[in-house]
């Protein structure tokens, strides 16, 4: 006698069977439990249609046993029917010829004596969503409308949607419409009612095609008997169906002002609902039902501030937001409502951010002459909160209300006492807001001069804060002079270093044409260092506008003055950053995300609407890209260029012939004799000026030969930035640093039309851009908006990361890149070689 054969030991998770032979021994003890009736034979069922389950929930294939799960379902027990029909609602849609074996038995269990049971036959039926099955639908949609349980009545409602999302004429021809209007005027059950309108909406909704049935059954849904009769019995439905009535009654148009009150009166106690989602469309229904009634809107405010605040002490902080956003919709329509209630808008430690910075618009909105003191001494006290946005956020609020008030003298000593914090951020931020503020108001320049006329550009690292106080050096002529004289040693390096950000380098050349104007002999030569400095500049704004200055001086001082530096009258009204009519669309879709995003809807739903750039920030919907480490196309060498914009297409790729390395673009030079401008054409007060030059060489042979009259000399390129062609870097160490780093540098540009055609086929621009040593990690979306993700690293086994998210728009031919590096001061040159690349695109 043969030896048994041991048992191999099986493994412990059910979710992974060892082969085809565990589904094959399913699929023989199925077979053999279908139809037993001996005892414990329930049990086993249980214990085989888990097992199976368990494999089709972890996506194993299991539609071979679907004939044994059907046998198998012949029995009483609720638990084995649900599990039967959730794996036949799964495998019905891919296997629609095995879905015809389950008709038979799902029928027969619609007119099953439980009614339970009958119900979750009807779900599963209506659940196959296999348009050849429709026919066996009707019947049992027409009974489980006349059913006598409410269960079974429930689920046909919804059966009734499901029909029409798989074949509208046949849920239109079967006069399942007017059933279920009749089922929602005459049934006892809430939940019916609720289910039969929900159905009834968004059946009409979708038939737009038919406009004048669809206008009509909606009339008919918003008459008054219907909405009377739904709002009385409003205490049945559970908060789902009552925020459903809710929005019905908002579209309702009472016949006079008696009819708004009784509904008005009638809705009173939801306002005290505990359900924040009650309570804002109770709100929503106040608000619209008054609009042509501004007493009585005003109202309307007073009487749901105490709701609204109760529900933004209470719950989650998510909760909390949502109800935040609708209060802060309200308060910016009707700021001084809200003046008196100032300090429920304080913030709290305990509460995260995006609640605080809500709360922080709020404060600013209503700060008027009775609480701007006790709301300015409030925000002081954020600036040195641990949370550095919420630091910005508080000094920004601050200078708001200090823009917008005549009394200003206690804001302007509090904003200048942050500039003695010595921190970065709020030196930054501060000096942004000091210069709105002289812009506004030009007699507190005084004020501002000592304290910000001793800060050294040394001491801000931030780029806009760099701005702001060379602007104020420009444009305060007490200090020009002195606070531009420590810049003119080093305004060479300033502008023929990459690293220094653009917009600091291009109000820097017009703070010193502007010191020029006020005070020339001492001016002179830091001006004619930062023009020198300027036209030899590798980024094309900064060398036209010096280009431009030049000119306008080579031409005549005095036009030069008024070009750059005329009379200006003091701003009196900042553009809001929300137009009226963007704010009143806002208004219109309350109780919606609408209110959320602060913007309409359609600009994030409908894609026509959706601006080129709209992407979500998450990696996750993104497919990684396929290119291997082996298979990266070594890297180019690369020089930064201008792309002068002045070129055409074809003679930027004749110029790229030209140049030795392939390179772009070389900056057109000028004479240096130009520069003394000493010239007879200038008028005879120029003659003091000699501005000094470096001496550049000559060329005479180029594409730009003279092109604005300055001769063609080849100045020295800029410095380069080398990447490493070999940088790795895993999805989820890229998603890891893209969520600790913060975006260091943003620019919009526009692209080469012919590149965008090449973009119908993204992995074209994976190739491409691996090509220059940036590889594509992810990318998504659909043209014309596509979204990518690359990374890049410089050359060097421990050098820094670069991380950009690049947004293309194919038929606008735009791109916005978001940077963010390890080492921010090499985001410039970076965004510098990433544009040149991408211009370089072209169709295969």
């Amino acid at each position: 006698m043969a030896p048994p054969v041991p048992n191999l030991p099986k493994t412990s998770s059910p979710s992974q069977p060892s082969g085809k032979s565990e589904v094959a021994d399913l699929k023989l003890q199925l077979r053999q439990l279908a139809g037993s009736i001996a005892p414990g034979s329930d049990d086993s069922r249980r214990e085989l249609f888990k097992k199976v389950i368990s494999f089709m929930t972890v996506g194993i294939d299991v539609s071979a046993a679907f004939s044994e799960m059907v046998m198998c379902s012949a029995t009483s027990d609720v638990v084995l029917k649900k599990m039967c029909y959730l794996y036949v609602c799964n495998y019905a849609r891919s296997n629609p010829d095995l879905a015809l074996l389950t008709i038979n038995f799902l029928q027969k269990d619609c007119r099953d004596d439980d009614p339970m049971i009958r119900g979750l036959a009807l779900r599963s039926l209506c659940s196959l969503r296999v348009a050849n099955l429709v026919e066996y639908l009707v019947s049992p949609l027409t009974s489980g409308l006349k059913d006598s349980s409410p269960y079974v009545r429930m689920v046909a409602a919804i059966g009734v949607l499901k029909l029409y999302h798989i074949s509208p004429s046949t849920c239109l021809d079967s006069d399942f419409l007017a059933m279920l209007k009749a089922l929602m005027l005459n049934d006892p059950d809430a939940q019916v009612v609720a289910n039969c309108l929900s159905s009834l909406q968004e059946i009409w909704s979708l038939e737009a095609g038919n406009l004048e049935t669809v206008s009509r059954e909606r009339e008919a849904l918003l008459s008054k008997q219907v909405v009377y009769y739904l709002l009385n019995r409003i205490k049945e439905f559970n908060e789902w169906a009552q925020c459903l009535i809710l929005e019905l009654a908002s579209k309702y148009i009472p016949s006079d002002s008696n009819e708004i009150f009784d509904i008005m009166n009638l809705l009173e106690d939801r306002l005290q609902h505990a359900n924040s989602a009650v309570v804002l469309a109770t709100i929503k229904v106040f608000l619209y039902l008054t609009m042509s009634m501004a007493d009585v809107h005003q109202q309307v405010y007073e009487r749901i501030k105490a709701p609204l605040l109760t529900l933004v002490s209470s719950g989650s902080p998510e909760q909390s937001y949502a109800v935040l956003s609708h209060l802060h919709l309200l308060v910016m329509r009707a700021p001084i409502l809200f003046s008196s209630d100032y300090k429920h808008f304080y913030c709290q430690y305990s509460e995260p951010a995006y609640v605080q910075k809500l709360k922080l618009e709020m404060l600013t909105a209503i700060a008027n002459e009775s609480n701007t003191y006790e709301i300015v001494t409030e925000l002081c006290e954020y600036v040195a909160n641990v949370d550095i946005s919420i630091s910005r956020e508080s000094i920004r609020a601050v200078g708001k209300i200090a823009l917008q008030q005549y009394d200003v003298n206690a804001i302007v000593d509090r904003l200048l006492q942050f500039l003695e914090m010595e921190k970065d951020y709020v030196t930054a931020e501060t000096l942004v807001l000091v210069k709105d503020l002289l812009r506004k108001y030009p007699q507190w320049s005084h004020d501002c001069i000592a304290v910000v006329g001793n800060i050294s550009s040394k001491n801000v690292q931030e780029p806009k804060g760099k701005a702001a106080l060379i602007w104020m050096l420009g444009n305060i002529p007490m200090i020009c002079v002195r606070g531009l004289e420590p810049y003119t040693i080093t305004l060479n390096f300033i502008f023929t270093n990459s690293l220094v950000i653009l917009k600091v380098r291009l109000h820097l050349l017009t703070a010193a044409m502007k010191c020029f104007f006020k005070r020339p002999p001492e001016a002179q030569k830091a001006l004619g260092v930062a023009l020198a400095a300027g036209l030899a500049d590798s980024h094309q704004d900064v060398h036209d506008r010096a280009l431009f200055y030049y000119r306008l001086l080579q031409y005549d001082v005095s036009v030069a003055e008024r070009v750059v530096n005329p009379p200006k009258q003091a701003v009196s009204v900042f553009t809001d950053a929300q137009s009226s009519e963007i704010k009143d669309h806002i208004f219109d879709e309350f109780n919606t995300l609408s209110v959320l995003y602060q913007k309409p809807a359609y600009m994030f739903t409908d894609k026509e609407h959706r601006g080129p750039f709209e992407f979500a920030e998450e990696l996750g919907s993104l497919s990684l890209g396929t290119g291997s480490v082996e298979n990266e196309i070594p890297a180019q060498s690369y020089e930064a260029s201008d792309n002068d914009l002045l070129l055409s297409t074809s003679e930027k790729e004749e110029s790229r012939g030209l140049g030795n390395n392939d390179s772009a673009y070389s900056a057109p030079g000028y004479d240096t004799s130009l520069i003394s401008l000493e010239d007879k054409q200038v008028q005879p007060e120029s003659n003091f000026l000699s501005l000094a030059v470096p001496t550049m060489p000559s060329h005479t042979s180029s594409v730009f030969d003279d092109l604005l009259g300055l001769g063609t000399p080849i100045l020295p390129p800029p410095p380069t930035l080398k990447l490493n062609p070999k940088a790795v870097l895993d999805p989820s160490n890229f998603q890891r640093k893209w969520g600790q780093l913060t975006t260091s540098l943003t620019e919009e540009f526009s692209i080469n039309p012919q590149g965008a055609v090449a973009l119908k086929v993204p992995q074209a621009l994976h190739r491409h851009m691996q090509g220059h040593s940036i590889q594509c990690i992810a990318s998504g979306g659909q043209p014309p908006s596509l979204k990518f993700f690359f990374f890049a690293q410089k050359e060097g086994e421990t050098s820094p990361f670069f991380l950009v998210e690049c947004l293309i728009n194919t038929s606008s031919a735009k791109a916005q890149i978001n940077i963010k590096a390890e080492d921010p001061s090499l985001s410039e040159p970076f965004s510098t070689m990433f544009q040149s690349a991408l211009l370089a695109l072209s169709p295969s």
